[in-house]
């Protein structure tokens, strides 16, 4: 594991301090999961934003199209 080290809001220090008291938990491990649930929230943004633009493309959606018609005659007996 590597080491890190950062400055931060003293306020913010003093409720994370708190948080790790009240929940018997080092500092270092709630600041790694909030850190990772931040991380996977900005992929997950992302993911919605290109999903949105391709929804406004017309050459992709006419792909999407296609590709529905083709599976659709594949299920019909």
């Amino acid at each position: 594991m590597t080491t890190f080290t950062s400055s931060l809001p003293e306020e913010l220090l003093d409720k994370l301090d708190k948080m790790a008291k009240k929940l018997s938990t080092p500092k270092n491990s709630l600041i790694e999961r909030a850190l990772r649930i931040y991380l996977d929230q900005l992929n997950r943004a992302e993911y919605v934003r290109s999903f949105k633009q391709a929804g406004m493309d017309t050459n992709i959606l006419d792909m999407a199209e296609e590709g529905m018609e083709d599976y659709l005659k594949q299920m019909t007996p």
